[in-house]
């Protein structure tokens, strides 16, 4: 029954038990520089390229970070945790997915919650550096890219442990809850920077993509429906959003890992928090906090968040005593 009951993570200062200031803070306010990165362009076995930031500090043991929506490998959110484990002796990979991280990939395929081809081919790249402990850490759509790689592919043994932070797992009910109230205000952003991406690839593939029918956008629904369906493979986008769900995938997962979703998280629905999956589950761990925002979990007097800590905390329970001490 892998259901924490008791977060650790109760008190946060007062202003950051508001969850749009938490999670606006963490966006746009606080300032953390990215860790001195080698940056390498992974060819992937369709013609395309991903980039892969990384520090080698430690032969034996890395984590892979996963960004979320618009995101990349040096929002926030992943300088802070970087550097935290980076602290703590491990080697870091970052990645950014297609289209993102300042540099437009070749083919049409852009990404999407359910790219676990990619995150896989990221996966292999650290392998192949001879690390003997892999853990994987996703923020938001990258930690529904991480619970579906989990429960969809065959998991290499030194993969021991992953954490998912602040992450939807119904994908359907997400949706809904960000055309709510304030939650609009983050709807449009993302929607105003996937409409620039997707008038850059119209003219990189006009046979692919109606620029016509960019500008008549008005919604994220439209993208998702118009775009990310039809470029991706899926139906529609009420398809999409069933085929990606980490909700359906979650059962097949023989990894431990643990999420972490705050109970006032403005991008999460109801079924964003899977208590009967977890407390059925022998790998599936589920910890709600009362705060926390999305993707911010604030720590008084630390510039580090409670997500990197509670992470760290969870990979040394499957961490060898060797590796833990290298």
């Amino acid at each position: 029954m892998p259901i924490i009951k008791q977060s650790e993570y109760s008190f946060p200062s007062i202003i950051h038990r508001n969850r749009h200031i938490s999670t606006i803070y963490a966006a746009l306010i606080k300032k953390f520089d990215a860790p001195d990165y080698t940056r390498e362009k992974l060819e992937l076995n369709d013609g395309d390229f991903i980039n892969v930031d990384f520090v080698l500090k430690n032969s034996k043991k890395a984590v892979i970070l996963c960004h979320g929506l618009e995101g990349d490998s040096r929002r926030t959110y992943n300088n802070s945790c970087a550097s935290y484990f980076l602290e703590q002796g491990f080697s870091v990979f970052a990645w950014n997915n297609r289209t993102c991280g300042g540099e437009m990939n070749r083919l049409p395929r852009l990404y999407h919650h359910g790219a676990v081809d990619d995150l896989n081919e990221v996966v292999q790249f650290a392998l192949q550096k001879g690390f003997e402990e892999l853990y994987l850490i996703g923020y938001s759509m990258g930690g529904v890219q991480l619970l579906n790689y989990l429960g969809w592919t065959k998991i290499d043994e030194r993969i021991k442990a992953a954490v998912s932070i602040s992450v939807p797992t119904h994908i359907a009910t997400s949706a809904e809850v960000l055309k709510q109230g304030f939650n609009r205000v983050y709807l449009k952003n993302f929607t105003i920077d996937i409409k620039k991406k997707l008038k850059y690839k119209a003219v990189q593939f006009p046979d692919f993509i109606n620029s016509d029918q960019i500008d008549k956008i008005t919604s994220f629904d439209e993208v998702d429906q118009y775009f990310t369906a039809p470029l991706h493979g899926f139906a529609s986008r009420e398809d999409y959003y069933h085929q990606v769900s980490p909700e359906f995938s979650l059962k097949n997962i023989t990894t431990p890992v643990l999420i972490i979703n705050s109970l006032d998280d403005p991008f999460l629905g109801e079924r964003c928090y899977p208590r009967a999956i977890a407390q059925d589950s022998e790998y599936v761990y589920l910890e709600t906090p009362k705060y926390g925002g999305h993707c911010a979990f604030p720590l008084r007097n630390s510039t580090y968040s409670y997500a990197e800590k509670r992470a760290f905390e969870f990979f040394t329970s499957y961490q060898s005593t060797e590796t833990f001490k290298a």
